[in-house]
């Protein structure tokens, strides 16, 4: 059992994460990192199937993934580094999202051969949403093919994040042995069995001339951060001292102005400790940061909070994990601090929460401690709250700004095979509901099925295999659906009368105004509402009863039953009674506009259409391509890496139902791919025909 770690002080706190895309070596780098901090005795390999530390459960385990992200912490030059273990796989991209928004720092792990690949831009925009200071670490130079001046010219093209190489490798693929830090000038070996004994010298004569060469390269791109640098380099006359470089590159990295790029093999345990000394020296702790919060009364007014333990206490719950022993939430304490046996305010719901039991995580370990201060991540047991909730020492006082959640793109209908097991399988639903944000779990009131919805098919894969697992239900699923959109293509004008009499008051309500479609670019999933009543023919009171009475329509349209996006709806002129008019009446008359004239809108159906990357050998490269023609893709781009041919696209989702098995079938079992939500497009009118004939048949029950 992992024992307790010393407390830090504040400025000796890092919390970071580390992200990347599928396969480039997170976990691998997160072993290391418990090993060589003395935080693990023996290192595990995801290959060998005994299965990492981070990864704790059976289906990671199997599969080889990671699913869930993961906290521990380690100490490393006198720092207490709490570390969040992310997924690579685009359908658990929320635990990515959670993860970042209240981290400090995080590591961009990238394949010395792939090098940014298509996960790699979605973790790089997360990471500039919620200004996350990052190193990236580029992994595999062991590998056939490794470059790492090729992964840098990608991350200044691709990401434009300004990256600096704070290393110079020491050999390629299998001849790595090391790097040369080019801040010191000295060259580190990793000897023992696992490259725990780190051995320095000086750089080797033939990679001299070199190493000098990118030494003033990285002094160039400092330089335009540092007067002081600059003008030194001008002169030409004394060298750059160590620890003005340090400084400069410490400001620029948690600014967000450059990132440093160091290299090694995990795998083969070279270059973990360097990164190490470069986490506790440039990422920020929480002492160097200035979190804001919103203030309760006033959501747009910003209120700075102070990494002060002896302050009022506002934290984040930003993940809630249920298991045999109750629920664990995950807390970032960003002012004040917790303590055994208090109570705390959420501010979402008013209540108070004793905190009963307080406890420190090591993957799926737990150490129970007295108290938290300002900064640290810790779990709480037994919380009844949401992920994304504020917990403050008063109410009411300040909310956290919460996390983006996208929008699920894939939804089955889930059922039990025996009908005494429907309120465990309801149990194990609402568990994953409050788990995991992108999982939204609905009922269809025309079936009456149970509709689970997520970010892909592994996703909605992984809930149901965790239900027959640990809920012991075995679960009928229906195939895949889509979640279709539904959105006007032309401009209407409406002039609609409510009028109900039914003896004593009656309801009245009249609006007048335009319906049309909003441009499709960058719009997707809005809904616009606009009023210019002019000489109060209708009261201001009643403007947002209309905007409700919109919004509620919005739920289902008429083409097929599906949410209705990119709308403008604009109100003009209208009348209202002095007695039988009311919220109620005018709510009812902008249902009744939606209802008579969205029809007229000519409403087509839009598909979520995914981007796609493939990876297989280049003499397939015809059939993979021919066949995602067939499946209505188009091709952006092809590029070699080595006898490996990257073809990235776009595919509608309907078409990549079981892609997986026909890709392995055209490839010999040698293709890989990865999909994410790229946007809504128009669905072809011949097969909107087919959709809506199938959803009628659905809601009819045939």
């Amino acid at each position: 059992m992992a024992t307790e770690l010393q407390k830090s002080p504040i400025a000796n706190i890092r919390n970071i994460g580390i992200a990347a895309h599928i396969d480039s070596g997170k976990t691998t780098l997160s072993e290391r990192i418990l090993y060589y901090a003395g935080r693990i005795h023996r290192m595990n390999e995801i290959a060998t199937g005994a299965g990492a530390t981070m990864d704790h459960m059976d289906l990671e385990r199997e599969r080889g993934i990671t699913i869930q992200s993961a906290a521990t912490t380690v100490q490393w030059n006198g720092c207490n580094i709490n570390l969040i273990d992310t997924p690579g796989h685009v359908d658990f991209t929320v635990e990515v999202e959670r993860s970042l928004r209240v981290l400090d720092g995080a590591i961009l792990v990238l394949c010395a051969v792939g090098g940014v690949q298509p996960q790699s831009l979605t973790i790089d925009r997360q990471m500039k949403r919620y200004k996350v200071p990052r190193l990236a670490f580029i992994n595999k130079m062991d590998r056939t093919g490794a470059n790492p001046f090729e992964v840098v010219r990608q991350l200044h093209e691709r990401l434009a994040c300004n990256p600096v190489l704070m290393q110079y490798p020491i050999g390629r693929e299998q001849d790595f042995s090391g790097v040369v830090d080019l801040v010191t000038r000295k060259a580190f070996y990793f000897d023992g069995a696992n490259g725990e004994k780190v051995r320095v010298e000086d750089v080797p004569e033939a990679l001299r001339e070199e190493v000098e060469a990118a030494r003033a390269k990285m002094l160039e791109a400092l330089s335009m951060f540092s007067d002081e640098i600059l003008e030194i380099l001008l002169a030409e006359e004394e060298p750059v001292e160590e620890e003005l470089i340090y400084k400069v590159a410490r400001d620029a990295i948690q600014h967000g102005l450059v990132t440093p790029v160091y290299m090694g093999t995990a795998y083969k345990n070279k270059g973990i400790q360097p990164l190490l000394d470069a986490v506790t020296r440039f990422l920020p702790s929480p002492a160097d940061i200035t979190p804001t919060a919103l203030e309760f009364d006033e959501p747009h007014a910003e209120v700075e909070l102070k990494p002060d333990s002896a302050a009022p206490t506002v934290a984040m719950a930003f993940k809630i994990v249920e298991d045999p022993y109750g629920s664990l939430v995950f807390m970032r304490i960003y002012q004040g601090s917790f303590k055994k046996g208090e109570s705390y305010y959420n501010q979402r719901t008013g209540k108070k929460e004793r905190f009963g039991r307080i406890v420190r995580m090591h993957a799926d370990e737990r150490i129970e401690i007295e108290e938290a201060g300002a900064g640290e991540i810790v779990a709480v047991m037994g919380l009844d709250c949401a992920s994304g909730d504020t917990f403050a020492s008063e109410y009411p006082t300040v909310t956290l700004q919460s996390m983006y959640v996208p929008d699920p793109v894939i939804q089955v209908a889930v059922s039990p095979k025996k009908r005494e097991d429907a309120g465990r399988l309801g149990k194990a639903l609402q568990r994953f509901r409050r788990e995991d944000p992108t999982l939204v779990i609905s009922s269809d009131s025309e079936t009456a099925e149970t509709i689970m919805s997520g970010m892909g098919e592994l996703h909605l894969e992984v809930y149901i295999e965790r239900i027959r697992r640990e809920y012991k239900v075995e679960v009928e699923v229906s195939n895949p659906r889509v979640n279709y959109r539904e959105a006007p293509t032309q401009a209407v004008q409406f002039d609609y009368r409510y009028k109900k009499q039914s003896g004593g008051s009656g309801q009245y309500g009249h609006i007048v105004g335009e319906m049309k479609p909003l441009p499709p670019e960058g719009t997707d999933g809005l809904f616009l509402f606009e009023e210019h009543i002019v000489g109060g023919r209708i009261p201001k009171q009643y403007v947002p009863a209309i905007e409700k009475g919109v919004r509620r329509s919005l739920e289902k349209g008429p083409v097929a039953g599906f949410p209705i996006v990119n709308f403008h709806y604009i109100v003009n002129d209208g009348s209202y009674h002095e007695v039988d008019s009311s919220d109620m009446s005018f709510q009812l008359c902008a249902q009744g506009s939606i209802r008579e004239y969205f029809p007229q809108t000519k409403p087509c159906l839009l598909e979520p259409v995914m981007k796609i990357a493939i990876e297989c050998p280049q003499n397939f490269q015809g059939s993979v391509v021919g066949d995602l023609s067939q499946r209505r893709g188009t091709i952006l781009n092809t590029e070699m890496v080595q006898n490996m041919v990257r073809i990235e696209g776009e595919v509608p989702l309907a078409e990549t139902f079981g892609y997986m098995t026909d890709l392995r079938s055209i490839t010999q079992g040698q293709g890989t791919f990865l999909l994410m939500f790229s946007r809504y497009r128009a669905l072809p009118a011949y097969l909107q025909e087919e959709v809506v004939a199938e959803r009628k048949k659905q809601q009819s029950g045939k």
